[in-house]
């Protein structure tokens, strides 16, 4: 069985073959998630505590968080689950996994490192990777820099270098386009919503005095037509008892 062992706190990963069955067997019947420690693993692991991230089995079917079996079952999976991806809008698909549970059917188990231990491990903790690319949003700059408000973040950008192209001398640098950054043109744009709300609730409040205004008028001609219509009944049967009498 191999274990895919990464630190998070150097950016390294390292692939360990282990053929001894003892050395695996604490990992047997451990969920996704769990912290088991390493010693079992080898000498240099002693005082390491890991958390099992995931893992493969020999056909290559991934684990998935929440199935609670050791296994291998069928789901119908659709946007937003772990170990699918949709072609389409709205595409549902019956996958197999394997479930959360640890066991010997196994090939590959993936796990990260929580609690360093009392030595180094060569190609795992003590070497760094620096990371390529910093961060792309504004809060997120000014908290990696501690900056204020009124600081320009700007200036802080993480660039990183291009390679140089041939015969060029002069180092050229990509940097990323700044995210929910607050400029002059965002508080325009923003007054210029709240204008366009404020004008439309304008509008519909006047369209709807002017509609309730007609429809004040129109109630009472039609209530004074009513009248007229009542006074000439009454009339014309006035009129008629008036010729009957006679």
């Amino acid at each position: 069985m191999k274990f895919n062992v990464s630190y998070p706190a150097t950016g390294c990963q390292k692939l360990i073959e282990i053929n001894d069955e003892h050395k695996v067997r604490p990992f047997y019947e451990k969920r996704m998630g769990q912290e088991v420690e390493a010693d079992s693993i080898g000498d240099e692991f002693k005082g390491y505590v890991v958390r099992i991230t995931g893992g493969n089995d020999r056909q290559g079917f991934p684990m998935k968080q929440g199935v609670l079996t050791n296994q291998r079952v069928r789901l119908l999976l659709s946007k937003g689950h772990s170990c699918y991806r949709p072609r389409r809008k709205g595409e549902r698909k019956r996958k197999s996994v394997r479930g959360c549970i640890v066991d010997s059917n196994l090939s590959v188990i993936a796990m990260s490192i929580v609690k360093k231990g009392e030595q180094d491990i060569p190609g795992l903790t003590d070497n760094t990777i620096p990371r390529r690319l910093g961060p792309k949003r504004a809060s997120k700059i000014r908290k990696l820099f501690n900056l204020t408000k009124d600081d320009d973040v700007c200036q802080y950008v993480i660039k990183r270098p291009l390679p140089l192209k041939e015969g060029k001398t002069k180092q050229r640098f990509k940097a990323p386009k700044i995210q929910r950054l607050v400029t002059p043109a965002v508080l325009q744009r923003k007054r210029h919503k709240i204008a366009l709300k404020r004008r439309r609730a304008e509008k519909s409040r006047l369209a709807a005095a002017e509609y309730s205004k007609i429809l004040a008028q129109r109630q009472k001609e039609a209530k004074e037509a009513k009248e007229l219509k009542r006074k000439r009944s009454a009339s014309l049967r006035e009129s008629k008892r008036s010729v009957s009498s006679n």
